[in-house]
């Protein structure tokens, strides 16, 4: 082979190699730009492709529970996925609603927020909740709460309470679920609007706290209207107020708190669900998109009307807001009452 064809030969293999190797990276750019199209698709579909957990930091068979089991129901279907009610009760309802702030923000925890939930850092301050860490989906509804009376005693409505309590400070007693409980804050709050002094006496449930009116260990106790309907129904202790800015439907007789002379009392039991902050906006957008059509479903309407609650407006935004309006007002009532769990 003469020295001439020999460079001949270099050079053509050389242009090759170079034309080989500008396909392939062509090639690659190409296959880089199909994947790179595709895996958003991918991902959107994953979710959900396992069992969501919906985290109730309550105990099993109280209306919390009964709520979430009702709701998941349908969310579930309309997720394409099973979502799993996961009771974590303990101090408070903090351990549960940690459990939820502190897991990935996959979409696949969730909680089941209400007062409990806003009241969390004002009661137990060392638990280091902070409700900024939780992303809103949805507000499911909201319940009245009821002053009620045992059937002896003098007040025939929540004006005349107002003067006895007035001259009599300190005298007469009420039963809670126990302290910081919902009913307890509701309690407070119409001491505070109606400049009045009642002594309470927790107890550990509602249950108890009711039993106590009826044997007539004390003299009132605010309760749900859900809890107290039928023992309201069966004269065993007499409703006087309601403490929503309404009337609840499923009492219409019973005048509202505000109506009895308690200025801006407005009062009710909420639900909510709520994830761990900063979740995809893909997963955000297609459990917002659940929420709102479960709002839409006959079941939704067996949970409001089994639960005397009334339905809401139950956008992310507005269960953002509920949190945030629930919080101030809790913070400051138990502050001013100096209830503190820790």
């Amino acid at each position: 082979m003469t020295q001439s064809y020999r460079q001949y030969f270099f050079v053509a293999s050389l242009m090759l190699i170079t034309q080989m190797a500008k396909r392939l990276k062509k090639l690659s750019s190409q296959v880089s730009l199909i994947i790179g199209l595709l895996l958003p698709s991918i991902a959107l579909a994953a979710y959900p492709d396992h069992p969501i957990k919906l985290v109730v930091p309550f105990a099993p068979a109280g209306a919390v529970d009964g709520i979430a089991r009702l709701f998941s129901t349908d969310f579930g279907k309309n997720l394409g996925q099973t979502v799993i009610v996961d009771n974590r009760p303990g101090s408070g309802s903090t351990i549960g609603i940690l459990s939820v702030i502190k897991a990935p923000p996959d979409g696949y925890t969730l909680l089941l927020g209400n007062i409990a939930t806003a009241s969390a850092p004002a009661m137990y301050p060392n638990s280091a909740i902070n409700l900024k860490l939780l992303q809103p989906i949805t507000l499911i509804g909201r319940s009245a709460y009821v002053l009620v009376v045992k059937n002896d005693f003098p007040a025939q409505n929540v004006a005349e309470l107002i003067a006895l309590l007035k001259a009599n400070p300190a005298k007469f007693n009420y039963s809670s679920a126990g302290a910081g409980s919902a009913i307890h804050l509701a309690a407070e709050l119409f001491k505070n609007k109606a400049g009045v002094d009642i002594t309470h006496i927790p107890y550990k449930g509602a249950g108890p706290a009711m039993n106590a009116l009826m044997a007539g260990d004390v003299e009132m106790m605010f309760g749900s209207v859900a809890e107290l309907k039928s023992q309201i129904q069966a004269k065993r202790f007499r409703a006087i107020g309601v403490t929503t800015s309404t009337r609840s439907s499923a009492l219409p007789d019973v005048p509202t708190m505000i109506e009895g002379g308690v200025k801006d009392y407005d009062v009710a039991g909420w639900y909510g669900v709520y994830a761990p902050a900063n979740l995809p906006s893909d997963v955000f957008m297609k459990l917002k998109r659940a929420a709102e059509l479960t709002l839409k479903s006959d079941g939704i309407q067996q949970l409001l009307k089994r639960y005397a609650m009334e339905p809401v407006q139950g956008g992310s935004k507005e269960a953002g807001d509920m949190l945030d309006a629930e919080a101030k007002r809790w913070t400051e009532v138990i502050t001013k009452a100096n209830i503190y769990a820790d």
